[in-house]
């Protein structure tokens, strides 16, 4: 039986705000912050002489991050946010004049935005909705790129029917997890994306600056790096004698990380992680999907209009009435939910319970 009282309390802002927004950051347990200032710490105590063994913890996370998503530590290189993981890909493509690249309609800007990286390479952006996102796929398209659930809406496309789809005609896929890894179950056997990215700031409880890149590796076989460092080697840990020369890579993601990592963050990571193992990812998404249903009914309930999305985030509209200042005014009476075009976003996670629920729509019956 899960101990849910005893998992909130790892997370101390909750002792003092009703908070239902972690499509915007989630709360960093205790734990995480322990492991972090434990790293500084060591820092001290080891005066750094220690440095390579941070290397050896950072591939102890990339297997439990592996754990997270069905993967091999092989596949997973770390990131400092989903727009590093982007931009790596993209400009790894060897793109043609007249190819395109499609996302979905509404989609986060980090999509919204691919024309700044493709353009000026003769490169058409196509921005389609669901249904209807499959048609704008044609002998041209080289890249498909979307979020598994919708940051505004809450919108969760079916994954793995585009990704069948893509496969059988060699397009790649990368999808941003950044608004589910950590809450939903994701398998990337099941799933078969040609990547996943997630920055850890929202559902997976990280620290912002802290993200993973999933590649698949019929991808690495054919994505170059798009940086070169001190890590670019194989052969890097024999810092006494560096290599000098043209590096020879290794097959596994990390060629793609080049030099130094955030190890701070990543300690704060592997424990954020680490965490929602022990509690089980089953449970977990069970948890979440179970209070967004919660909070969905005690919406209807005040006469917003929501869609199910099959995703833990809810998105509301209450006819006639901007968002905006209902979350603003919600906000100083310490209830954190957010305002996204036009719909009041509520976002729980694991770490919520029933009561916070119950404190949102009693604050919102006044309001309303």
């Amino acid at each position: 039986m899960t101990d849910w009282n005893a998992i909130r309390a790892e997370f101390p802002a909750l002792e003092k705000w009703t908070y239902l927004n972690s499509a915007t950051f989630g709360q960093v347990p205790r734990r995480a912050v322990e492991a972090c200032a434990g790293h500084f710490a060591r820092r001290d105590e080891q005066a750094c002489s220690d440095f390579l063994d941070w290397f050896d913890d950072a591939d102890r996370l990339r297997g439990s991050l592996a754990k997270l998503i069905h993967a091999s530590p092989d596949d997973i290189a770390f990131v400092r946010n989903t727009a590093a993981a982007l931009g790596l890909l993209v400009n790894g493509i060897d793109w043609r004049s007249g190819d395109n690249v499609v996302t979905l309609a509404g989609e986060f800007p980090n999509y919204l935005y691919l024309p700044a990286l493709v353009e000026r390479r003769g490169v058409e952006f196509r921005e389609a909705p669901w249904p209807g996102l499959l048609d704008a796929v044609d002998g041209r398209t080289r890249l498909v790129a979307l979020s598994e659930v919708n940051y505004a809406s809450g919108f969760r496309p079916p994954l793995a029917e585009i990704s069948r789809f893509l496969r059988e005609r060699g397009v790649i896929f990368f999808v941003d997890g950044t608004q589910s890894v950590g809450a939903l179950r994701f398998d990337v056997q099941i799933t078969d994306p040609d990547a996943l990215a997630a920055h850890g700031y929202k559902w997976m409880c990280s620290p912002m600056g802290a993200g993973f890149f999933y590649i698949a590796p019929r991808l690495r076989k054919k994505l170059p790096p798009s940086e070169a460092g001190w890590r670019s080697h194989r052969a890097w840990r024999q810092v006494d004698d560096l290599h000098h020369g043209p590096p020879e890579m290794v097959e596994a993601a990390e060629k793609y990380e080049a030099g130094g990592l955030p190890f701070a963050l990543l300690y704060a990571m592997e424990a954020a992680v680490n965490l929602m193992l022990e509690i089980g990812l089953d449970r977990i998404e069970q948890r979440v999907l179970e209070l967004a249903c919660s909070a969905r009914e005690r919406l209807r309930h005040l006469g917003a209009e929501v869609n199910e999305t099959g995703s833990q985030i809810v998105a509301a509209k209450f006819p006639g009435i901007d968002p905006s200042p209902l979350a603003r005014e919600l906000k100083s009476r310490r209830i954190l939910v957010a305002a996204r075009h036009g719909f009041l976003r509520v976002s729980p996670h694991f770490y919520n319970n029933a009561d916070d629920l119950d404190r949102l729509a009693s604050e919102l019956r006044r309001l309303l």
